[in-house]
């Protein structure tokens, strides 16, 4: 046998640990598949609970129909005016039961419409805040808020506020309510109960 031209043994152990590299890189986070383009860049669905009211701003689109996409604002009489349909109440309805709606009335002149609303801007859900604060105004409801925090949203009180006769005015049903709010009763721990702020409040802090 000629040495010289011998073919050098294999070494069963370099096949293997060659084996353990490629597997462990594949499982590298970095070396996985990528995930499909849609999949990062898939927006969240929109809050189809939210309630619609007067002022807000809205985007109505009808899938391969141009003429039917309108961006429009809820009107003070609660109502919305869309092509083929006409009058639309808006207020009080969710944006669920909008697009539910919409699509009903579209279906009757159009063949399976596939309808978009969504909230541009929120401008129904908002209170005031008036008085001896830092910065009074009118301010988003972007979530719940109770009197104590629409305060402390406000800069907090000024030096010759009367925290103890705070007011809350609200109207229900066209009735104007008047709420008080004791705030050294509540950081003393007394019967005063912090209270919740509906859309349309004005707090008065004198």
């Amino acid at each position: 046998m000629d040495l010289c031209c011998a073919r050098p043994a294999r070494n069963p152990g370099h096949f293997f640990r060659l084996l353990a590299i490629v597997t462990l890189l594949l499982g590298l986070p970095g070396m996985a598949a990528a995930a499909p383009p849609d999949a990062a860049s898939k927006k969240p669905a929109p809050d189809d609970e939210y309630i619609i009211g007067v002022g807000d701003i809205l985007s109505i689109q009808v899938w391969r129909e141009p003429e039917l996409t309108k961006t429009l604002t809820v009107r003070n009489d609660g109502r919305i005016s869309m092509p083929l349909v006409g009058e639309v109440k808006a207020d009080g309805k969710t944006i669920k039961e909008l697009t539910s709606f919409l699509s009903e009335e579209f279906g009757k002149v159009i063949t399976a419409p596939a309808v978009s609303v969504t909230l541009v801007e929120n401008r129904s859900k908002r209170y005031y805040l008036e008085g001896q604060v830092q910065q009074p105004g009118e301010f988003l409801i972007d979530h719940p808020i109770t009197v104590l925090q629409a305060i402390a949203r406000g800069g907090g009180f000024l030096e010759w506020a009367k925290k103890d006769k705070i007011a809350v005015i609200r109207r229900v049903a066209g009735q104007e309510q008047r709420l008080s709010f004791d705030y050294d009763s509540f950081v003393e721990g007394k019967k005063q109960q912090d209270i919740l702020i509906s859309p349309g409040d004005t707090i008065i802090v004198p």
